[in-house]
């Protein structure tokens, strides 16, 4: 008996998708000690999901840490490891897209087959893969492994063993820079063909040119809208360039309230007068030093940004003036966003009833 496919959420109707991001880890993207900062522990993650499932969110999507930032909280260190987490989730939500987020040089491409496939079939192809090199020396350490000078080289070697796992007729040799596989076969395949969606997040051209050639969507950060279309023109120009039509996603944090005032003064409450200095100022140096993930300017100029949501790009404000944030993301050219909250599961719900159907009307959502 052939098991169910349900249409893959990134792939559905909606103009604009809006997803749920980092709800894996504790503080999610925000460098704060408010008390409801958000602690990630499993029985919420597990209702953050299931509140954007049945609110009507497109993806959940988690983020890959194995060491967390210092300062007083400790931010990131508790973190739940992406595949065994989607595939919980996936058997308690419906339609909602579930993505793991995998380190390159940390998981074997067989093992990631292997285990990308057991959450498509659990969740009937709503799996999803976040293809990511890491950045920080500190974390590989741990592993006993260095960063390599060409990490993107690595990564189109795995992902071209991933997808070969899938749609080889049988086991087959593969003799790389990186791998060399001896009679390699992973069954079952997953329900997506060729392979589930993939996505990845660069800044710099190596990794906008990985994402090009092997994936689906393109998460890109900036300092406002209009630098955003730059980013866009640039991963589209590179999609052309490969034969292939890339979608271009941000990264957003937000601040979603009755009026502006509440809005604005939570805002500065919990990421100036409550920011993890400690943790923010470690997490900066290594950003800055070590990854090429937002523009150079962002580290003079957004401090609060980063304490806020990592130097995602602020939505602060009504639902209203949140909508029409959204909307001119989309006549931008961005195909959608990935949102965090300082604590999902009392926000979410706000956010899914006052600004989806908002968004509804100006046409970015139909369902």
């Amino acid at each position: 008996m052939n098991p169910t496919i349900l249409p893959h959420p990134m792939r559905g109707p909606n103009p604009f998708k809006l997803g749920v991001f980092s709800a894996n880890a504790d503080g999610g993207l925000s460098f704060t000690t408010v008390p409801e900062r958000w602690t990630a522990q499993w029985d919420e993650v597990q209702q953050a999901a299931i509140i954007a499932d049945r609110g009507g969110m497109d993806f959940f999507l988690p983020i890959a840490r194995w060491r967390g930032f210092g300062g007083t909280t400790q931010a990131r260190e508790w973190s739940f490891e992406t595949f065994t987490f989607a595939a919980a989730l996936a058997a308690v939500t419906q339609r909602i897209a579930l993505f793991m987020t995998v380190h390159v040089p940390l998981v074997h491409p067989l093992y990631a087959a292997k285990a990308l496939a057991t959450v498509d079939h659990i969740s009937h192809g709503r799996a999803g893969l976040n293809i990511v090199c890491g950045w920080n020396p500190d974390e590989f350490a741990m592993f006993g492994q260095n960063l390599t000078d060409t990490p993107y080289v690595q990564a189109g070697e795995w992902s071209e063993i991933l997808e070969r796992l899938y749609t080889a007729s049988g086991p087959f040799d593969y003799e790389g820079r990186f791998y060399q596989l001896k009679q390699a076969v992973s069954k079952p395949a997953a329900l997506q063909a060729p392979r589930p969606v993939t996505m990845n997040a660069a800044f710099g051209a190596p990794g906008r040119d990985f994402a090009a050639q092997y994936c689906d969507y393109l998460f890109t950060t900036f300092t406002d809208i209009d630098t955003g279309r730059q980013h866009i023109a640039d991963v589209r120009a590179r999609g052309v360039k490969a034969g292939r039509d890339i979608g271009v996603y941000t990264v957003a944090h937000v601040v979603c309230r009755e009026t502006e005032k509440e809005a604005r003064d939570y805002y500065d409450h919990y990421s100036r007068d409550h920011e993890d200095a400690g943790a923010l100022d470690y997490h900066m140096k290594q950003k800055q030093g070590f990854s090429r993930s937002h523009e150079d300017s962002a580290y003079r100029q957004y401090r609060q940004r980063f304490a806020a949501g990592t130097g995602s790009y602020p939505l602060v404000g009504t639902p209203a003036q949140i909508a029409d944030e959204l909307v001119r993301m989309h006549a931008a050219g961005f195909g959608g966003a990935a949102l965090t909250f300082v604590n999902y599961t009392q926000e979410l719900p706000f956010f899914c009833e006052r600004v989806l159907p908002l968004l509804q009307a100006a046409g970015l959502r139909v369902q």
